[in-house]
């Protein structure tokens, strides 16, 4: 099948372009398997970290698939990981632990990849950044923009100032300010404030790429708070001519992530990725 697939691509680019692989196509993992939220999952090791695919009941034609970087357990249906299940997508995590997308984290994300696209899955991702998973998401798709068909980013952490720094009005979490300085490398705190690598500082390659962006926050977050994140994301992409769109939870704080009827959301990126060719 390995052969076949290559003998396939290796056929001039028109064709290629124009080929739908089927469901066929599709080569899992081997390791191991259990049910996810009533779907077939595999679970395997990657770069020395673990991770899993979940595979929908019918891949979807071009095999779209979401990437939940952080979190992948919580609020599963309020955050469109099982809807995009039942729309034909693959869903996919690895574990890289609370790293805060730092720059070992994104290695271990290029080998994730790598391996995913050798089992056929689309050559762009739908990726989800909860809470401080948007560190994760915004600066992996900063390096790889052609890699990314979508962003979806719930209460997603835009500026590490904000949390975990809690340098203007956010909580902030001064263990996780500590762990974050000590994992990226900086010197000392005036070093780490300095840096130019946030979602907020870094998203002229996803516009320049024609990313597009869907948001939801709380109205009430103390925790990630929308005007200290989300607000200054959305208010720079779209000066960037990038496309953005925000659903608001007015009086709702950092949880419960994602929306009652996640529809919109799961519309979104269906929208955005779902018809992406190989």
């Amino acid at each position: 099948m390995t052969r076949l697939i290559r003998s396939a691509c290796s056929i001039g680019g028109a064709l290629s372009l124009a080929i739908r692989l089927s469901a066929a196509d599709l080569t899992w993992p081997d390791e191991k398997t259990d049910l996810w939220h009533g779907f077939q999952r595999h679970l395997f090791t990657v770069d020395g970290c673990a991770a899993w695919l979940v595979e929908p009941r019918e891949a979807r034609p071009g095999h779209p698939w979401s990437w939940c970087m952080e979190f992948p357990d919580a609020f599963t249906e309020r955050c469109a990981a099982t809807g995009l299940l039942t729309n034909g997508f693959c869903h996919v995590h690895i574990v890289v632990g609370n790293t805060f997308g730092s720059p070992a984290a994104l290695r271990h994300f290029d080998a994730f990849y790598a391996n995913l696209q050798a089992h056929g899955l689309s050559p762009k991702a739908a990726l989800i950044g909860l809470s401080r998973g948007g560190l994760y998401a915004y600066r992996w798709a900063a390096e790889n923009p052609e890699k990314v068909a979508v962003i979806y980013g719930d209460a997603p952490v835009c500026d590490f100032k904000s949390w975990p720094g809690g340098k203007f009005k956010s909580q902030g979490s001064p263990s996780d300010w500590a762990e974050l300085q000590k994992l990226y490398g900086f010197k000392n705190e005036a070093d780490t404030l300095a840096y130019t690598g946030n979602p907020i500082d870094t998203l002229r390659p996803l516009a320049l790429a024609h990313i597009p962006l869907v948001h939801v926050v709380g109205d009430a977050d103390d925790v990630v708070p929308y005007l200290e994140n989300t607000a200054i994301l959305e208010q720079r992409y779209r000066a960037l001519g990038g496309q953005i769109q925000v659903f608001h939870k007015p009086g709702i704080g950092h949880h419960p992530h994602g929306l009652d009827d996640p529809t919109p959301v799961v519309q979104f990126i269906v929208q955005q990725a779902g018809t992406l060719p190989r």
